[in-house]
């Protein structure tokens, strides 16, 4: 176990300090040897993990989909769809793993597979909306995938503005301006009334989230 648990804080040393260099210097620019050097790892352990550039760089984008962050059950599903993007918007604020892997999707460079995390969180959008459509919450046009698109585009130009404007300072405000916009042109209106789209609300679903993790952790196997 405790051989496990070293490789497991290894793993994720060294995707921190891809995380780091791929942020500072995006992907092109970013060399295995910086990698090394701010991780403080041999080759060896780095190539135990990682087989390349891009496998690191698909191990940073992953991260932006954190299993380990069980979103907490809600019984309106376009709460929990809200929920989802505020508690990415507060791990893009607070997560440098988050925001370099944002980074990596946004950038334009030939080779690097960009699209698992906009497929995956399309995925994630239209399910919620797809269950929030058979409990009645959605208005009769819309359409789950094409919401759940026009949102995770959307935000990524948000996120994208705020990184440029305020180094994601304001991003949890603009998100919250995002979604006070969106939502009524696709939820019913006794359901909009309910919902908590507050820039607050993506602190309050990570210590839920967190806590769930940790009861999670603590049951026996």
């Amino acid at each position: 176990m405790a051989e496990q648990a070293r490789a497991i804080q290894t793993r994720r040393t060294i995707l921190l300090a891809a995380a780091k260099v791929f942020e500072d210097h995006g992907y092109k620019a970013a060399t295995i040897s910086e990698i090394l050097a701010e991780a403080g790892v041999t080759k060896g352990a780095l190539y135990f993990h990682f087989q390349s550039k891009d496998d690191l760089a698909q191990g940073v984008l992953a991260e932006q989909v954190d299993s380990r962050l069980m979103l907490p059950d809600r019984p309106s599903k376009v709460q929990e769809m809200v929920d989802a993007v505020m508690l990415h918007t507060y791990r893009l604020q607070n997560d440098p793993l988050v925001r370099a892997g944002v980074r990596l999707s946004m950038e334009q460079q030939p080779g690097l597979d960009r699209s698992g995390p906009f497929r995956q969180w399309a995925e994630v959008g239209t399910a919620l909306l797809t269950q929030a459509q058979a409990q009645g919450e959605l208005l009769p046009h819309v359409v789950p995938s094409e919401t759940a698109d026009v949102i995770v585009g959307s935000f990524a130009g948000i996120q994208s503005m705020s990184q440029s404007i305020s180094d994601y300072q304001d991003l949890s405000t603009r998100v919250s301006a995002l979604l006070r916009h969106l939502m009524p042109s696709v939820t019913v209106p006794s359901v909009l009334a309910s919902l908590d789209i507050s820039a607050s609300r993506g602190a309050t679903v990570y210590a839920e989230a967190f806590t769930l993790a940790e009861e999670q952790q603590a049951v026996p196997a």
